[in-house]
């Protein structure tokens, strides 16, 4: 049996290209359908490569899914960070910056949030233990930012900034997965509707707090 150099691809495509293929199909499977649904055939089939193929390159289905999952966990987060600390003055507010970084950071590969965000991976897996700790420190910057939007508006209980941060992790999942049922909408178009939509439900609450 033949084997493959390490830069040796097939088809004569060279082989850091056939794998950034895989990469970005095996995300999109993961991120459509779970780990539990995707399998290495699917994923084979689609690139147009054998299975063996995909197994010499990334060996087996979950050494793939974490090379799918660590680029988008660091993505993800450094977004976030980014979105978190510079910014200059007069700037939209912390919650409207990062959900911008967010579908700037997923545009052309939206399903990778739900890579992250896998509720069928195996339980004890090394898969399932490092999407866990990517989802901890979003998690804990997540913390950090509705304790500091409660702490402005006057507001310190710690339970209210842990549900806000439930809240918010919930949202972040809703709308991403509303954007992938829109495929027209850009992150830029999503950032304004968002800010509609948080300028809407402000509006709201300070109606009724008003009172008649």
């Amino acid at each position: 049996m033949t084997t493959l150099s390490p830069r040796a691809g097939t088809k004569g495509v060279p082989r850091a290209t056939r794998e950034r293929q895989v990469l970005a199909a095996a995300t999109e499977e993961f991120g459509r359908h779970g780990y539990e649904a995707t399998t290495m055939a699917a994923i084979a089939t689609r690139v147009g490569v054998t299975k063996p193929l995909l197994h010499q390159y990334f060996g087996g289905k979950q050494d793939l899914y974490l090379a799918c999952l660590n680029p988008v966990g660091d993505r993800l987060l450094g977004a976030i960070r980014a979105a978190m600390t510079g910014h200059d003055t007069g700037a939209p507010p912390t919650p409207l910056r990062v959900l911008e970084a967010l579908f700037t950071a997923l545009d052309g590969q939206r399903e990778a949030w739900f890579v992250l965000y896998d509720p069928t991976l195996p339980p004890d897996s090394d898969a399932a233990r490092r999407a866990a700790s990517y989802r901890d420190m979003i998690d804990d910057l997540a913390a950090i930012g509705t304790a500091d939007l409660l702490h402005t508006t006057g507001f310190d209980d710690p339970l209210d900034a842990d549900a806000l941060k439930y809240a918010w992790r919930g949202m972040c999942t809703a709308l991403v997965r509303w954007w992938i049922n829109h495929p027209d909408e850009s992150p830029e178009a999503m950032t304004r509707r968002c800010a509609r939509l948080l300028g809407a439900v402000r509006t709201a609450l300070a109606d009724t707090d008003a009172g008649p």
